[in-house]
């Protein structure tokens, strides 16, 4: 294989991970807005957790869609 077709590779799989840094502040103020949200009003705790799993699995899923893309990048 070419070395620069290599490295090429390899810069883009590292870009393609950017996205995985948005993830990680996205889930930090997922879960941050539950205790809040939970401080706030204890009674509420079951419909909160609720939409708190729900914002994590869309959160998430950029993250694996970015990881994919890398891979993609990486191993074709």
């Amino acid at each position: 294989m070419n070395i620069t077709l290599q490295s090429a590779k390899m810069i883009g799989a590292g870009l393609a991970t950017i996205g995985l840094t948005g993830v990680g502040a996205g889930i930090g103020i997922v879960f941050g807005s539950l205790v809040l949200a939970f401080a706030r009003n204890p009674a509420l705790k079951q419909q909160l957790f609720g939409y708190t799993i729900l914002g994590f699995a869309l959160t998430e899923a950029i993250a694996l869609f970015a990881l994919m893309m890398a891979f993609l990048i990486l191993f074709t």
